[in-house]
């Protein structure tokens, strides 16, 4: 699991977690990295006596990084990879384990999530394409998640706060690219896990609460610049330059369309909209989360900021 000063989250997560270890009937490690938390985070964790290997980070880095750490220091055939707000529900763990153990392809397992009103929240879609910009620019995007049903089922790929790895996979493609710094990252893990022959499952038995620490906390702006680029790096990368204009134009058009909307509907902020478009135009403009993290690292060593962390992973 993977914290970013969230102390009060992560203290539900890990009592969640220790109801789920107890409950299996096999052996586990809870490798917990705390990614220079400013909330005394690491000193709750260790304030608990619980049997936890803590990796407590001096500077912040990105999630692809921090998750493929956590993968190569595990001793597991499966790693299920958390976030600080998600929250399992009993037998969670055991399904998602249970998915992978029965089908030797899969590569992961993505949980079933729920928000903390108990409303589904979706969790596994179809690889982002220039297909699926156009769904959802024509108000189709209900066709590109694949998160739905009460069966096990092949999905693209799912959302990597609560996603079960097999171990032995991640080792084959390399982990994560940490050229991501955080979005992206887990869709570029497992479409090069499916270049390779592997799959991911879909888990409906397996129920994740998530309390999206990081889609409700600051630095909104940093959000939409970072996810922006997460997405142009995945599309160049697995569909060329052409395609990655492609996505840019029509997600741009989908987010200045849901803008214009906003005028008119209530409950709806226009200017996160126009962010957006503006984003997904030109994802390599602005401060993203990638820059934050290196004010942050900066400002807790006393040094200027230089460059960003990461950047090569």
């Amino acid at each position: 699991m993977v914290n970013t000063s969230g102390r009060e989250l992560l203290m539900r997560c890990l009592n969640a977690i220790a109801d789920e270890r107890a409950a299996l009937s096999v052996p586990t490690e809870l490798l917990i990295l705390d990614n220079a938390s400013d909330d005394g985070s690491a000193q709750a964790v260790r304030d608990r006596a619980e049997d936890v290997t803590l990796i407590a980070l001096e500077e912040r880095c990105g999630k692809a990084r921090n998750d493929s750490d956590l993968m190569a220091r595990a001793r597991g055939r499966f790693c299920l990879l958390l976030n600080e707000d998600s929250e399992l529900r009993p037998g969670a763990s055991a399904a998602l384990r249970e998915a992978l153990a029965a089908d030797q392809r899969a590569g992961c397992a993505v949980a079933a999530l729920e928000r903390p009103d108990g409303k589904p929240q979706a969790s596994a879609w179809r690889f982002p394409t220039v297909a699926t910009s156009l769904a959802a620019a024509v108000g189709l995007a209900g066709l590109n998640v694949q998160s739905a049903g009460r069966a096990v089922h092949a999905v693209d790929w799912g959302q990597s706060c609560a996603l079960a790895v097999r171990r032995e996979a991640a080792v084959a493609v390399g982990f994560m690219d940490g050229g991501y710094f955080v979005y992206g990252e887990e869709v570029d893990f497992q479409r090069r896990l499916a270049d390779a022959g592997w799959h991911t499952l879909y888990v409906p038995g397996a129920v994740v609460i998530h309390h999206e620490q990081l889609s409700t906390g600051a630095l909104p702006l940093a959000r939409i610049v970072e996810n922006a680029r997460g997405r142009d790096r995945y599309v160049r990368a697995h569909h060329g330059r052409i395609a990655a204009l492609g996505v840019r134009l029509l997600t741009a058009w989908t987010y200045a369309a849901r803008s214009l909307a906003a005028l008119l509907l209530p409950g709806h902020d226009a200017r996160r909209y126009r962010a957006h478009a503006v984003a997904a135009l030109f994802p390599n403009r602005g401060e993203g989360l990638c820059e934050a993290a290196a004010r942050y690292n900066a400002a807790r060593s006393g040094t200027p900021a230089s460059g960003t962390p990461d950047a090569e992973g």
